[in-house]
């Protein structure tokens, strides 16, 4: 992928040398709620989170004696300062990625008469707080409403390559694409009609609904890749491939065969493997937010 002569973005918070940004203490325990939870325990969190369709977040809460940390709160600590632009080559790779989702998505919503609000993105080491209650880096990266703020932990880049076997720079930013998607998805009012759904819906018919919203945050990914190499020739060969295979390997049957054995269609939030791989790819044909409306596609 070629980034490195795009500019960076000047909406990155880099927490990762910050007072209380969070490393691990000593024999690997964070104290989350009162509670010492290891780090196997907040793997099996991540693990559940993807296999069940409960936000990590909500897990670690549990399991520190807290309640439910993905709702805005006004009681999170207060967020260490950022120290400006990233100096390291990883730091200004997302920040580049970052910049190209921002001239993609102000010139898209510039040509439907609206104006495209640009998220933060924080880069964090272990722990930092958020608008949703403590992030945690075996979250891996997530959107918090709250805050209109993506988090990273740039570990996870490492975990994607090891451990779901998905290397390759172009695979690390749809990633980050795809996270700007839901801050999208929240300006067009989407998140809110979300968890409005929530109050009236099973919990099987939410599930089905969460499937429907990733897979339009992964064609919000393609779309940004569409028109980000229309602009600037991003893309080189194997690029399109890297990022294919990052959203097979993170499919909800991909997952589940991998943790469990089996696959349990109707616990699905994100997606099978083949379906994130063909939004991605709808995205990035057609570059365009009508075809990516997955709630309205009679089949997804």
């Amino acid at each position: 992928m070629k980034w490195e002569n795009n500019r960076q973005s000047d909406n990155v918070e880099d927490r990762r040398n910050s007072a209380g940004g969070g490393m691990f203490g000593g024999g690997g325990q964070r104290r989350v709620g009162g509670r010492g939870i290891g780090f196997g325990t907040i793997v099996i969190a991540l693990l559940a989170g993807w296999i069940f369709g409960i936000n990590p977040m909500t897990i670690l809460g549990f399991l520190g004696g807290g309640g439910d940390l993905m709702s805005p709160t006004t009681q999170s600590a207060p967020a260490p300062a950022g120290t400006g632009k990233p100096q390291d080559q990883m730091g200004q790779f997302v920040s580049s990625v970052l910049a190209g989702t921002e001239d993609v998505w102000t010139t898209v919503f510039q040509q439907s008469g609206s104006q495209y609000q640009k998220p933060r993105l924080v880069l964090f080491s272990g722990a930092t707080p958020t608008a949703c209650g403590t992030g945690q880096s075996a979250m891996g990266p997530f959107y918090c409403p709250g805050d209109q703020k993506v988090y990273i932990d740039l570990s996870f880049y490492e975990t994607m390559r090891r451990q779901l076997g998905a290397p390759g720079d172009f695979a690390q930013a749809y990633v980050v694409a795809h996270e700007v998607g839901h801050h999208v998805q929240n300006q067009m009012g989407l998140t809110d009609k979300m968890e409005q759904a929530r109050q009236r819906v099973s919990e099987r018919e939410y599930n089905a609904l969460s499937v429907r919203l990733e897979l339009q945050a992964d064609c919000f990914a393609g779309i940004w890749a569409h028109h980000n190499h229309k602009s600037k020739a991003i893309l080189e060969p194997g690029d399109v491939e890297e990022a294919l295979n990052a959203a097979a390997a993170i499919g909800d049957d991909a997952l589940q065969r991998k943790s469990q054995g089996q696959v349990v269609p109707d616990s699905f939030t994100h997606g099978t493997s083949e379906q994130r791989q063909r939004w991605f790819n709808t995205g990035l044909q057609s570059g365009s937010v009508k075809a990516c409306d997955t709630f309205n596609a009679r089949a997804i």
